[in-house]
């Protein structure tokens, strides 16, 4: 799997000196990898081709003689970073795509602003971000129960999940460590389409956001990225 070969930063000499079109390194690309590659792109820069697969970005030649892995691409002239700005628009999603029946939906204000979320109810980054959250106003927050980390993630999204005021049992959890305690035999069919989804969406971190344009940013990022982001969006 790539996941393995990540820390490499270059892998050299794959025995294929023929030049190749982008089909044939797809094909080439995804029996050495041994995972689907999800396309092939000329990148622009310097003959060498963008390759997706598994969620990363890495870059080989015309005729497949290395592969560069976990680079970024910096134009030189902007100083743009290219594989970031390529990161953006691979893993983003259609909002309107989202499952929104499966998550906790809280409004604030108006409630016009639109934000999607990923977590683990364990999750110490989910907790932090959870306090930034409280100060947006006008946003109406789908927050999807992930359980990645442990048995007890699972057992504490399901209480949840179960339980009859499901956004003030998150909260108080993740902001005040008041553990839910209720039942957790009812429909959770909830949970397990959502860990489901999050590997179609190889989400593999939590906190995971997305915006109304389908942006997708990994990570407790601070309030002002989010007050940012949402001013950049129509």
């Amino acid at each position: 799997m790539l996941k393995r070969i990540l820390p490499l930063a270059l892998l050299a000499m794959l025995g294929l000196n023929a030049s190749a079109d982008e089909a044939e390194i797809k094909k080439s690309m995804e029996a050495k990898l041994g995972t689907k590659v999800e396309s092939v792109t000329k990148s622009g820069y310097m003959g060498l081709y963008e390759v997706y697969a598994d969620g990363n970005i890495f870059y080989t030649d015309e005729k497949m003689t290395a592969i560069l892995v976990s680079g970024q691409l910096i134009d030189a002239k902007t100083m743009r970073n290219v594989t970031d700005e390529r990161m953006k628009k691979l893993t983003a999603i259609k909002f309107s795509e989202l499952p929104l029946d499966r998550a906790i939906k809280m409004v604030r204000g108006d409630g016009k602003r639109v934000l999607a979320t990923f977590e683990d109810p364990n999750c110490g980054y989910c907790k932090r971000l959870a306090k930034d959250l409280q100060k947006l106003d006008n946003v109406t927050i789908y927050t999807f129960l992930l359980p990645i980390l442990s048995e007890d993630s699972v057992h504490k999204s399901k209480q949840i999940w179960c339980s009859t005021d499901r956004a003030k049992t998150w909260t108080e959890w993740m902001l005040e460590a008041k553990a839910p305690a209720g039942r957790e035999d009812c429909d959770v069919g909830a949970i397990t389409k959502n860990q489901e989804f999050g590997r179609k969406l190889n989400i593999t971190g939590t906190p995971t956001l997305f915006f109304a344009d389908g942006e997708r940013v990994p990570g407790a990022v601070p309030l002002a990225r989010i007050e940012q982001k949402f001013s950049q969006i129509k």
